[in-house]
């Protein structure tokens, strides 16, 4: 089991210099370690860089930046805030599909499974991208910090006129990366029960997205799940 066998080569191109260093050669023991013990670890090993393999750095559009994986069974695939074959939506993907329905007036969805918006160009990335089942942020500090931040280091260099929705703090700690004359940066609350109530309803960061997009001559998304 190897980290680096598991990117997809058109982000690798950007990102091998980053497999080499230490932090991600100690990440990958890490990893591993958890992986084979006897502790339930989210995603599949084959899907911790699902949002990488579903979508090459050239079609990134939208970034919607997340915290860590679900931690309960039948949730996590790799994309943030999204879950898989599973129809108790989490409290937090509700949030959204209840704001998106306020901004832009579509039909609220029943399947929580995110991947439509990925084949659009939105890369739904967490910052960290594993964790053991029933531990939130069980995995945190153990390296995949630094390794996102590079994802997001190679965006705003490389590419122009992305669009970057940061909820909450843990997300907006990487906004300091982020030049806003290249890029637009949405930032709000949280969309989880817990801070949903204090901006992120009535945030319109669906429609800001789309008019931005358009603007620069971008295929808008189509939110509809």
């Amino acid at each position: 089991m190897n980290l680096k066998n598991e990117i997809p080569k058109d982000w690798l191109t950007y990102l091998i210099e980053e497999t080499q260093k230490e932090y991600f050669i100690k990440l990958n023991d890490f990893v591993n370690l958890e992986y084979k013990s006897d502790k339930i670890i989210y995603p599949e090993f084959k899907n911790i860089f699902n949002a990488l393999k579903i979508l090459d750095p050239k079609s990134v559009k939208v970034v919607i930046l997340g915290q860590d994986p679900y931690h309960g069974p039948n949730q996590a695939h790799g994309l943030s805030f999204s879950v898989e074959n599973n129809p108790k939506l989490p409290p937090s993907l509700k949030n959204i599909y209840k704001e998106l329905c306020e901004d832009i007036g579509i039909e609220m969805p029943r399947d929580g499974n995110l991947t439509k918006w990925c084949e659009q160009g939105v890369l739904l990335l967490n910052s960290v991208l594993t964790v053991e089942g029933g531990k939130p942020n069980s995995h945190k500090n153990k390296g995949w910090e630094e390794f996102t931040s590079k994802i997001i280091e190679v965006l705003n260099n490389h590419f122009d006129h992305i669009v970057f929705i940061l909820w909450g703090s843990y997300a907006q700690k990487k906004g300091k990366m982020i030049d806003p004359n290249k890029h637009l940066i949405l930032s709000g609350h949280h969309p989880s029960p817990l801070s949903s109530y204090r901006g992120f309803f009535g945030c319109k960061h669906f429609s800001l997205t789309n008019k931005y997009l358009k603007s620069n001559n971008k295929a808008v998304i189509d939110w509809q799940i």
